[in-house]
């Protein structure tokens, strides 16, 4: 637990070592779209309690660790500060909707868990910052009603599949009836026009819906 401290100036910048000073001692600090070994290595010489950030090559995971990363659960890995990776593998900009939120809460108490299991029974790294009283309740007068989670037109989200890994974009069609795959599976789509205009229609499975706040 710690300070929340955001470094980057924007979600597509990368997190350097130079950027990480003596004062980020026990604080809790906000990269862009990348952290590196080097970064890393800083961050624990100065005492950091956390990084979070867009992506991470997976050459720098295995020489951080000395071994290759397998799928079973992690976090409980002894490099010297938690990393919680918002994205995945790579230099990939933070969900500007996640980047946003997080320099929204800047300053204030903040605890993350980078525990992860993608297999049966899924584990998710946890950003847990909890709200002041006078901020908890404008947020439940502000509360219309939607269901988290539920994909509608105009919802953004992320696309987890090549050839669009990483790729954010918005809901413009959710077609009612299934749709034949090239394996000749029948399955549920819907038409994303990601961020440079390019439309693209997708198994409803290749996504993940990003909650805007």
């Amino acid at each position: 637990m710690g300070n929340l401290v955001v470094v980057s100036q924007s979600p597509s910048d990368a997190l350097t070592a130079e950027q990480i000073l003596p004062e980020h001692k026990d604080n809790i600090l906000v990269g862009g779209s990348l952290v590196t070994t080097e970064t890393i290595q800083q961050a624990v010489q100065h005492g950091v309690k956390g990084i979070i950030a867009g992506g991470i090559d997976d050459a720098d995971l295995r020489e951080l660790l000395g071994y290759e990363l397998g799928v079973a659960i992690t976090g409980s890995e002894e490099v010297g500060v938690t990393l919680v990776i918002t994205e995945g593998f790579g230099g990939i900009a933070m969900a500007e909707q996640t980047f946003t939120l997080l320099k929204a809460r800047e300053g204030m108490k903040t605890s993350i868990n980078g525990a992860t299991q993608i297999r049966a029974g899924v584990v998710r790294p946890e950003i847990v910052i909890p709200f002041a009283p006078e901020t908890a309740g404008a947020a439940a007068n502000t509360d219309d009603g939607a269901t988290e989670g539920i994909l509608e037109v105009g919802s953004s989200v992320r696309i987890i599949r090549e050839p669009y890994f990483g790729k954010l974009g918005r809901v413009t069609e959710l077609p009612v009836e299934l749709q034949n795959l090239e394996t000749e599976a029948q399955v549920r789509v819907l038409r994303v026009e990601l961020e440079n205009g390019e439309q693209t229609t997708l198994p409803r499975a290749n996504v993940e819906a990003i909650e805007d706040r």
